[in-house]
């Protein structure tokens, strides 16, 4: 008698966890649907099947597509686009400038270029429209709203204890 009581009991409790079982199952899912992205590509599938290898939409990227989706979901790109602005100056101003001129810094769109003499700061003055437009059109995510051409720094004659305050010497330097 005690072992129909421990048969009834044993087929009570294998019911049990069957019950369990398929009662996770029905809240949870199938064993493939779980995970976040499982169930986002289910819902994005237009007929509900399942992804299948080799199928549509399922070709791999070029690491160019990846790179650029990573670097403009971070906000790399104005900071790259800079720094190779800067890299590629001779390309951009042409090699004799290039020569006479050297990009400093980009602060709040504005790229100042450091030349060897006024007469260089001048003369890339003249041409700062067509710069910028090259620069606009190479780099657009640079943001470079203008150009500044600095020339030479004269020497100054502020030093020392018998200074005194005026223009100083009336020479051009440069």
């Amino acid at each position: 008698m005690s072992e129909g009581m421990q048969a009834d009991n044993d087929d009570a409790a294998q019911a049990e966890h069957i019950n369990v079982y398929l009662r996770f199952r029905q809240v949870f899912g199938e064993a493939g649907s779980r995970s976040n992205d499982a169930r986002k590509r289910l819902k994005n599938k237009k007929d509900g099947s399942k992804s299948v290898p080799f199928g549509p939409d399922r070709d791999p990227y070029g690491i160019d597509d990846v790179l650029t989706n990573l670097t403009n979901r971070l906000g790399w790109a104005s900071p790259l686009a800079q720094a190779d602005l800067l890299a590629s100056w001779p390309d951009v101003a042409g090699e004799e400038t290039a020569e006479h001129s050297t990009p400093v810094g980009i602060e709040d769109g504005v790229l100042t270029v450091h030349c060897d003499s006024t007469a260089w700061a001048t003369q890339l003055r003249l041409m700062r429209g067509s710069i910028t437009t090259e620069i606009t059109k190479r780099y657009p995510d640079a943001g470079i709203k203008s150009v500044k051409f600095d020339g030479p720094n004269a020497p100054s004659w502020k030093r020392g204890l018998r200074s005194i305050p005026g223009r100083g010497p009336r020479d051009t330097y440069g």
